[in-house]
């Protein structure tokens, strides 16, 4: 989920959520003081993240920015929407790249449709989600070519990269000399500069 936020995991309450057209929710987000995400006509409120999520967000998606500076690609952090109209999803990734043009929602411009990598830092209550149902949403996007999935609490990422004929394909990195190398852009970084200044006692 977002660098600043992630799906909270508890059912508050039991009774039936009410359907949300997209035009509606889309309303009720300009005038919210938190952020929700929006499921083919339900509402999930978020709620915040911890200083490990943001730092680990943070470091990513800032070497990733630095390294493309001057490129024609885009890098954004949990502040711009996702749109995935086949799945009828809005969602706020952690890290997002965007080869070329932005391609916003019509009447929109803070939400895009066409996102090249999707980057989450994982947490307990979302990690099921983002590996499992996410995913599945997200592969429903023509431009996606990588779903990076950072740990929180060890230094670990899976990394999921689409192939010209498809399919996708796992890696897996380990301990601070590891070395993810992007396969959607020319780009790498260490798991010790993805994670600096991370505390992993402060999460146990």
């Amino acid at each position: 989920m977002t660098a600043s936020t992630e799906i909270r995991a508890e059912v508050i309450d039991s009774k039936p959520q009410p359907y949300y057209s997209p035009e509606e929710y889309l309303q009720l987000e300009e005038a919210a003081e938190f952020r929700s995400e929006y499921h083919d006509g339900k509402i999930i409120p978020m709620t915040g993240g911890t200083p490990n999520h943001n730092r680990i967000a943070l470091n990513f998606g800032g070497a990733l920015n630095f390294a493309l500076k001057g490129q024609l690609y885009d890098v954004f952090m949990n502040d711009l929407r996702l749109w995935m109209p086949s799945k009828r999803v809005y969602t706020y990734p952690d890290v997002m790249l965007v080869a070329g043009k932005l391609e916003f929602l019509e009447g929109r411009k803070d939400t895009i449709t066409n996102a090249m990598m999707v980057a989450e830092v994982l947490s307990k209550s979302t990690a099921n989600y983002d590996r499992g149902d996410k995913f599945k949403l997200l592969r429903s996007i023509p431009t996606l070519r990588e779903y990076i999935l950072i740990d929180q609490y060890e230094m670990h990422v899976e990394q999921f990269s689409k192939t010209d004929d498809n399919k996708w394909v796992l890696s897996e990195y380990d301990g601070a000399d590891a070395i993810l190398v992007l396969s959607s852009v020319q780009f790498e970084v260490s798991l010790g500069e993805m994670f600096d200044r991370v505390d992993f006692e402060s999460e146990e």
